[in-house]
């Protein structure tokens, strides 16, 4: 089996992982990056990209992650595709295992494995993603101005989703499958009183149409009951607003996490419980999920390895 040794693994990409990357790769720690399922993370599900700083016509989510990545790249960052399945946080160095069964001997660890937002299961979700179909509002919301949307969910997440985008949007309809809302009181009463969002309660979505881009969806009310009805909504964006997953399963035997999964790091900084692993992104942040509060979370790892391993010189 073969082995590597690294003064930093950097487990996951995205914009915390590859901001990470750059960081400590021209503090000539040279780390060592290993991209997951995903490389570029969530971003590179999302066309335009029009809020990241730098880009005053805008980018693709795809490209944005291409320009990070090799930035990194040329400051001597080791990036490779795989999976990190294994890790040992019990003993130092770290060790970790990838998918093709190498195992990597780690002084530092940054994890930067990201959230999956939750999906409702349809085939269609897939093929309209980045064409209408979206699991963050504050991404993309801009690019459905004066027209008709949806959002999936019933929470608070689902409410300020919802009113973020009737502040845009001609039109916001809230799909729950329940006849209440999980959300807060304030928040409930701020999406009944917004004369442009309507809530459609005992609300399934069984599917979504359209030809090149997304047309609609395919609704049913009060479904498994003599009210049941099928109808068709005419929309033109589809927002997921379920939830998110925090990629931590192979952590939690080492990591303190929430009850949500996601990873509790230490007052202001990214160090986890386990002094010498760091976490950045999505994977420690189950509040603000966006490109650049995750690349300032990768910056911030970058420098906290940089000091934890200038201490343990």
């Amino acid at each position: 089996m073969d082995s590597i040794k690294t003064k930093c693994l950097i487990i996951g990409s995205g914009p915390a992982g590859y901001t990470a990357a750059l960081y400590t790769s021209r503090a000539n720690i040279s780390p060592l990056l290993y991209e997951g399922h995903q490389p570029g993370g969530q971003l590179t599900i999302t066309t335009e990209v029009e809020n990241f700083p730098g880009y005053p016509e805008g980018t693709t989510g795809t490209e944005l992650m291409e320009d990070i990545r090799k930035q990194a790249i040329r400051f001597g960052a080791q990036v490779r595709e795989g999976i990190i399945t294994e890790v040992d946080f019990s003993q130092r160095p770290f060790k970790a295992v990838t998918d093709g069964g190498i195992t990597i001997a780690a002084e530092s660890v940054i994890i930067s494995t990201g959230a999956s937002a939750k999906f409702l299961g349809l085939a269609d979700e897939q093929k309209y993603m980045g064409l209408g179909v979206s699991a963050c509002a504050t991404c993309d919301g801009f690019f459905y101005r004066k027209k008709r949307v949806a959002v999936v969910g019933g929470g608070d997440t689902a409410c300020e989703e919802a009113l973020y985008l009737s502040n845009l949007a001609s039109e916001v309809f809230l799909i729950v499958r329940k006849d209440y809302l999980r959300a807060s009181k304030v928040m409930q009463q701020r999406v009944l009183d917004k004369p442009n969002i309507k809530v459609l309660f005992n609300t399934n979505t069984a599917g979504l149409y359209g030809e090149d881009y997304l047309e609609g969806a395919h609704l049913i009310e009060n479904i498994g009951t003599p009210k049941e009805q099928h109808f068709d909504l005419p929309i033109d964006g589809f927002f997921l607003a379920i939830g998110h997953k925090p990629n931590t399963d192979i952590f939690s035997k080492y990591i303190e996490l929430d009850e949500n999964g996601y990873i509790k790091t230490i007052g202001q900084s990214t160090a986890t419980n386990v002094e010498g692993v760091f976490a950045a992104g999505d994977v420690a942040d189950p509040h603000y999920r966006q490109a650049i509060t995750a690349a300032g979370s990768g910056c911030k790892a970058a420098l906290d390895v940089e000091r934890y391993l200038a201490g343990n010189a």
